[in-house]
């Protein structure tokens, strides 16, 4: 029975019980949360400039002509 009444609060009540006796985990998780939701961001960015950045390359890249990569080549 209690259970059954816990459980029928929500789940802000869940967040705030959590964070009356955990507070510790419940803090580390947000800020976990908002790390993953910033890696997420710059993949999705990196991965829009065709995952090359390409103002440090270390190395020349030789590609042929017929190459599809090719159109996206610019100066920088």
């Amino acid at each position: 029975m209690a259970a059954s009444s816990q459980a029928s609060r929500g789940l802000g009540a869940l967040i705030k019980r959590g964070w009356n006796e955990i507070p510790e985990i419940m803090g580390s998780s947000c800020i976990a949360l908002i790390g993953l939701a910033i890696g997420g961001y710059t993949i999705y960015k990196y991965q829009g400039w065709d995952g090359q950045y390409r103002q440090y390359r270390m190395s020349y890249t030789v590609y042929r002509p017929d190459d599809p990569r090719v159109a996206k080549i610019r100066k920088d």
